[in-house]
């Protein structure tokens, strides 16, 4: 059971299941949503995710029409985004995760329009757009 919640504690959620991918988006959308160079985020499945606490302080944002940006209404956490056309699927913020996760699948995305004053050395896959279908 992955656990974890917002910043002020007034999110909690769990998640039955394993994170088994980590994106690293460093678009400018992600950047501005998250105030840093880049958002890890680990795709789950909706049925198993659950909010345990706080599921009235959830607030979304819309920056393009089809894609939700989930996070709390009080400390401003980032908790998931959802797209319309996925609806099996949120886009877990992993900052917010407080049980240890290990997952060997981890890759970035969109370093096309990272931050220039960030430099990827992780030796991870970098794609400059979105990662091409497997």
């Amino acid at each position: 059971m992955i656990q974890g919640g917002c910043l002020c504690g007034g999110i909690r959620y769990e998640y039955d299941g394993e994170i088994t991918e980590i994106s690293m988006c460093h678009c400018s959308q992600c950047r501005k949503a998250q105030g840093t160079a880049f958002v890890a985020v680990g795709p789950v499945r909706s049925e198993l995710f659950r909010i345990t606490a706080g599921a009235g302080l959830l607030k979304e944002y819309r920056a393009i029409p089809q894609k939700a940006r989930v996070f709390c209404s009080h400390c401003g956490s980032p908790i998931y985004s959802a797209r319309d056309d996925l609806p099996g699927v949120k886009r877990l913020r992993l900052g917010t995760v407080e049980t240890p996760v290990s997952c060997s699948k981890a890759y970035h995305i969109f370093t096309g329009s990272k931050a220039p004053w960030y430099r990827i050395a992780d030796g991870l896959p970098q794609y400059e757009g979105s990662k091409p279908p497997t």
